[in-house]
């Protein structure tokens, strides 16, 4: 049963577009993108920008430093081992009181032997020491991110995370690194932490996508009480990316009274902020995405187009103007006569059922291929189609 709450609660966002997006292959984005970038999503009203790695590259530190002098609004965040030197780097770039020092730890049995070769006990040594470390600097908000918790067990992970709280860790980020969990596995995950830490510890959820599950699977751990999601643009990440901030603002945006959560994020910045991703990466849009698809607004089947033009509640249930998209409606082998004599009401021309036949057969019936028309190429083409002689027609 979903949790209940009098009021929805506001879920903290938390952007990973510059960090674990960026590290993907073919996303890599120099300083100077990756701050107007981070801007561009500050803008959205997301809480949290993570802005990198900074001890794995000078370029990388650069960029770090360059994003948490810049932001006004939201927190910088960085992702950070469990090394001396790590720590004080990553204090150096983010500074200590708007930066969310995230530091990373081996969440699995699995990670323990065959990535870290070092046992249970060591592997908690070295983080509850950072994150002391982290705290005796100055830094007011420190997470332990735990990497690969979806394949951990309880008698690893339930020390790991009270020993690294009694030590100063605020958030939890609980991590499905290899997509793994369906969500009721990983909202049972989410609800064991919840019971081992205090009310005021934040739990942070970082889904990834190799099952598709990314979205439902950070929606069920808010179900079961994290406070905060961990998200990217366009979902873009490590292999099938994480979870999509886009799809996740919608949700909380058209569902909080059913999930009991919300947020104040902007839907109206998301095209844009999609637009300067895919400038600075060379992404496409693919035709089927959701919010930033080719064809998230677009329409040709003819039973689809009779609705809409009568009412756009009838296939619309997204605003494609809260996300900073327009409604398309385009001429294709599957469309009807209804667009046609829609267009031909709008060009003030007499939709005469002869003069419709005649567009449907050589514009529609007989179009062999998936090419569409747009409604300006199709209003040209009646004109033409209009003013031939009878005998040259088409």
């Amino acid at each position: 049963m979903p949790t209940q709450h009098s009021t929805p609660r506001r879920i903290r966002l938390f952007d990973t577009t510059l960090r674990d997006g960026e590290q993907a292959p073919g996303n890599a984005m120099r300083p100077p993108q990756k701050l107007d970038l981070a801007l561009t999503i500050e803008a959205l009203g997301v809480d949290v920008v993570e802005a990198g790695f900074p001890s794995s590259s000078p370029s990388e530190f650069q960029a770090v430093k360059m994003i948490s002098e810049s932001l006004t609004s939201a927190h910088v965040a960085t992702l950070n081992r469990a090394l001396p030197q790590d720590i004080h780097l990553a204090v150096e770039a983010g500074g200590t009181e708007r930066h969310h020092l995230q530091v990373m730890a081996t969440g699995s049995e699995i990670h323990l032997k065959h990535k870290r070769g070092i046992g249970q006990a060591e592997a908690q040594r070295e983080v509850v020491a950072a994150i002391a470390l982290a705290r005796s600097l100055g830094v007011r908000h420190v997470t332990l991110a735990i990497e690969d918790a979806s394949r951990g067990s309880d008698a690893l992970l339930r020390p790991l995370i009270t020993e690294s709280v009694a030590a100063g860790a605020d958030t939890l980020t609980i991590a499905d690194t290899t997509g793994c969990m369906v969500p009721a596995q990983y909202g049972a995950l989410i609800g064991r932490v919840r019971s081992w830490v205090a009310a005021d510890v934040t739990i942070s959820t970082h889904c990834h996508e190799d099952l598709g599950l990314a979205l439902a699977n950070a929606l069920a751990g808010v179900d079961a009480g994290a406070q905060e999601v961990q998200a990217t643009l366009a979902g873009i990440g490590e292999r099938a990316g994480n979870t999509s901030l886009e799809e996740l603002i919608a949700v909380l945006t058209y569902k909080a009274e059913e999930l009991h959560s919300t947020t104040t994020a902007r839907t109206e910045g998301l095209w844009a902020a999609f637009e300067a991703l895919s400038e600075a990466i060379g992404l496409p849009a693919p035709r089927n995405k959701a919010l930033f698809g080719v064809n998230a607004f677009a329409t040709q089947a003819g039973i689809h187009q009779a609705g809409l033009l009568r009412s756009h509640l009838s296939y619309e249930y997204v605003e494609p103007s809260r996300f900073g998209r327009e409604r398309t409606m385009l001429v294709g082998r599957h469309s009807g006569r209804a667009v046609l004599r829609h267009v031909l009401t709008e060009m003030r021309a007499p939709a005469d059922d002869q003069l419709v036949e005649e567009l449907y057969e050589t514009y529609i019936a007989n179009r062999g291929d998936g090419t569409c028309l747009r409604l300006s190429e199709l209003r040209a083409l009646i004109d033409e189609h209009r003013t031939a002689p009878a005998g040259g027609r088409p």
